[in-house]
C-alpha cells in the first residue's frame, strides 16, 4: 500500500482558535501527521504550540509568503475566527492552489448548508458558505467541509441570545414549546471526526475496495453530531448537574421566528447582538431544519459521548468567559 494514499502533511490556520486548538491536540494524539501551524509574523502563538507542531509564520497580505508556507503540505485545514478580514480564506485557498495543496477543508464547522439552501440563506453563515464554496470550486482544489452543528458547549455557556440560558442568573427563554431538536457538537467530537477523515486512504486501492476514502467526500459535507437535542432536553441535563428545579430558574417563552425578527431588526440596526440571536433562533424553527440527516459518526468511528459531562463543561466555559455568558 503506497504512502502517497494516506495524507502526512497537515497544515492548520487558526491552530490557537476555539476549533483549531483541539484539531491540533487530536492530530497531535492520533501521530500519524506532521502539523504545521500557519500563523502571522508577528504572532506570539508560536511559543504555546505543544511539542510537535511546527510555526510557519506568513504575511497574509503577501501571496507569496502563503505559497510558500503551505509547500509540501498535503491538506489545509482553515479555521478563523468571524473578525477575520474577509479575503483571509480566499487568499489562502489560491495560495494552497499553487502551493499543489491535495484539498482543502474550508471554515465551516457548522450546520449542514447542503441539506436545505433555503435555510442556509435564512441562517446567513449557510449563504456564505455556499457562496465561497462556489469560488472553491473554479479553483479546481477538492474540499470537504465538515460540520459538527452549534457547538455545545460553546452556545449552552455563552448567553441567553444563543441557546436560550443564562446560566448566571439561571434565567431559561423557551423558544416555542421548547422541543424543535437540533444537532450540536462538542469541540472534541469534531477534531475527532477530522482526525479520522484525515486517517483514511485518499483512494480506493482498486474497484474492489469499497472502504471508506477522503476523495469519496470530495465536494460534500462530512456531518457529524455529539447530540441531537431540544432545549428542554438541556435544560433537563442542567437540572441534573446543578442540582436545580424548576423552581430555581425564571423561565419565559418566545415565539422563534418574532425572535428571528427581532434579532434581525438588531442587527440591521447595527446590534452585532442581533446576528447571534437570529442565527440560533433560526436552528429552531419548525421542522428542525439544523439536524443533520446524514451523519459519518458510524463510519468514522466516533465515540458516544456524555451530555452530562458535557454540560459541567458549558458551566465552566460561562464563568472563564463572563464577558460573552450575559
Amino acid at each position: 500500500m503506497s504512502d502517497k494514499n494516506y495524507i502526512k502533511n497537515v497544515a492548520v490556520v487558526g491552530a490557537t482558535g476555539r476549533q483549531g486548538t483541539h484539531i491540533v491536540e487530536e492530530l497531535l494524539k492520533l501521530g500519524k501527521h506532521k502539523v504545521t501551524a500557519i500563523t502571522r509574523a508577528d504572532s506570539t502563538a508560536a511559543s504555546s504550540f505543544p511539542e510537535g507542531v511546527v510555526s510557519a509564520p506568513v504575511d497574509y497580505n503577501n501571496q507569496a509568503s502563503l505559497v510558500d508556507a503551505l509547500r509540501g503540505q498535503d491538506v489545509l485545514v482553515i479555521t478563523l475566527a468571524a473578525t477575520a478580514p474577509p479575503d483571509t480564506q480566499k487568499n489562502l485557498v489560491d495560495a494552497a492552489v499553487e502551493a499543489g495543496v491535495r484539498f482543502v477543508i474550508p471554515n465551516e464547522w457548522g450546520l449542514d448548508s447542503e441539506r436545505d439552501p433555503e435555510f442556509a440563506k435564512t441562517n446567513m453563515v449557510g449563504a456564505r458558505i455556499l457562496k465561497f464554496r462556489e469560488y472553491i470550486e473554479t479553483t479546481g482544489l477538492p474540499y470537504i467541509g465538515v460540520q459538527g452543528g452549534f457547538w455545545y458547549e460553546f452556545s449552552l455557556g455563552g448567553s441567553e441570545r444563543r441557546y436560550g440560558f443564562d446560566l448566571f442568573d439561571r434565567k431559561y427563554t423557551m423558544y416555542d414549546d421548547g422541543n424543535a431538536r437540533l444537532s450540536t457538537s462538542t469541540w472534541e467530537h469534531v477534531s475527532r471526526a477530522v482526525g479520522a477523515l484525515l486517517a483514511l486512504k485518499v483512494n480506493p486501492d482498486g474497484p474492489d475496495d469499497k472502504s471508506p476514502t477522503i476523495s469519496s467526500f470530495y465536494k460534500k459535507s462530512v456531518c457529524v453530531e455529539s447530540f441531537n437535542l431540544s432545549q428542554n432536553e438541556m435544560f433537563a441535563s442542567l437540572k441534573r448537574v446543578t442540582g436545580t428545579t424548576d423552581a430555581d430558574w425564571t423561565i419565559t417563552q418566545e415565539d422563534v421566528k418574532e425572535r428571528y425578527s427581532r434579532g434581525m431588526q438588531l442587527l440591521q440596526s447595527g446590534d452585532m447582538k442581533g446576528f447571534e440571536t437570529a442565527l440560533y433562533a433560526s436552528g429552531f424553527f419548525p421542522g428542525n431544519p439544523a439536524s443533520m440527516t446524514t451523519l459519518a459518526n458510524e463510519l468514522l468511528g466516533l465515540p458516544k459521548e456524555d451530555l452530562d459531562t458535557h454540560t459541567l463543561k458549558a458551566i465552566e466555559y460561562a464563568k472563564a468567559n463572563p464577558e460573552f455568558a450575559h
